[in-house]
């Protein structure tokens, strides 16, 4: 059903205006739900890889290897109360052995008798010497990792104040709101960590959001490493299926479709998702919104833009607490991000430099004109 259901909206939608394409998902659906499930391919496997356990293999990783009881310990066991994300296998956990507090992220278990174990034993090693060679302020450090029997656990820095996601949609009680400096500070701090990982030929995962922009001291932005695709491809048996949550995932670059292929350009596409999500403060997609159009994020902030409207577009919990310019260029640089065709999106090093100026300017005074409350 779920793969009838993928190829009617696929047929659909090819005949609608690529601006047009993400709002209709929804509505092709009926409203009932905001999750789309499609079946995925089975893709050629890689070379192979040396087993995980020898020591050849352990060696030419940056990254300490961790025994399982002594995460199970700082987990209590994997209890649900360790749990950072509630819906995900991401607990907290504090390593003695590092006098550290990190991130521990459970993946797929090796089943011996799946035929697909050998491979997902040699995705995980691949994925863990990438990420173990990944150096950089605004990307999550991999600490360590875990290959114990039929067990696989990636450990990685913690970050204490959590999500971007978090900070903008939902604040927890006495939260303190994220200021314009905080935000283009994050803005430009993410674009350099996307940047570096493009120059090392990594690209992230078709669905990137603030959700995958984790915050530390300070708010020092760093991209998660959970969301960087294995090898640029997507790893799912043929009895899987991928889930598209499109109440969290707006800004999917029209090219990819539903195919589940990242690129450097789909990256940029949805960085500049991010950023009208820091600029404006509205969620990804928000079906609450009476208007259908101004239910999708790029769709509404595509249309205010080509009209010029940007100061509608701003954040009203900013209270006009912004620079006019300042908000104009923020908007004018994720327009250039989020452009129907690849070849025209701004490289991500041009949009880094760009934000890193604007980061750059120290703003604390109120706007003294009239912030206009209607979005």
């Amino acid at each position: 059903m779920c793969q009838l259901i993928a190829n009617f909206l696929l047929q659909a939608l090819r005949w609608l205006p690529l601006r047009r394409r993400q709002g209709e998902v929804r509505r092709l659906m009926g409203g009932s739900s905001c999750f789309l499930c499609l079946g995925a391919r089975k893709e050629v496997p890689p070379p192979p890889l040396a087993d995980p356990h020898s020591s050849s293999s352990v060696a030419a990783t940056a990254a300490r290897t961790l025994a399982f009881d002594e995460l199970a310990t700082a987990t209590g066991n994997f209890r649900d109360d360790f749990r950072i994300v509630r819906e995900a296998s991401l607990y907290k956990g504090y390593l003695r052995s590092l006098n550290q507090v990190v991130a521990i992220k459970l993946q797929h278990a090796v089943d011996p008798v799946r035929s697909s174990s050998e491979q997902l034993n040699r995705d995980f090693l691949a994925r863990v010497m990438t990420l173990s060679v990944l150096r950089h302020p605004n990307v999550v450090n991999l600490v360590g990792f875990c290959a114990d029997g039929q067990n696989r656990i990636l450990v990685h820095e913690y970050m204490p104040l959590g999500s971007l996601q978090n900070h903008l949609h939902d604040r927890s009680p006495g939260q303190a709101l994220l200021d314009w400096n905080t935000r283009m500070n994050i803005a430009a701090g993410v674009a350099k960590g996307l940047e570096y990982l493009h120059d090392k030929g990594v690209v992230y995962h078709i669905f990137m959001s603030s959700s995958d922009v984790l915050l530390g001291e300070g708010h020092h932005p760093k991209l998660s490493q959970y969301g960087l695709a294995d090898l640029g491809r997507l790893v799912v048996d043929d009895d899987e299926k991928l889930c598209i949550d499109f109440t969290r995932t707006a800004a999917i670059a029209p090219e990819t479709g539903f195919k589940g292929k990242a690129t450097m350009e789909s990256n940029v596409y949805n960085f500049g998702g991010v950023l009208l999500e820091l600029t404006t403060g509205r969620r990804p997609v928000d079906p609450t919104r009476a208007i259908a159009e101004d239910c999708n994020l790029v769709i509404w902030a595509t249309r205010l833009m080509d009209r010029g409207q940007f100061r509608r577009m701003a954040d009203p919990a900013l209270q006009g607490r912004y620079p006019s310019m300042d908000l104009q260029e923020a908007l004018k640089v994720a327009s250039m991000c989020i452009h129907e065709e690849p070849a025209m999106r701004s490289p991500i090093g041009a949009v880094a430099a760009a934000l890193s100026r604007l980061a750059a300017y120290d703003h604390h005074q109120p706007e003294s004109s009239h912030h206009a409350a209607l979005r």
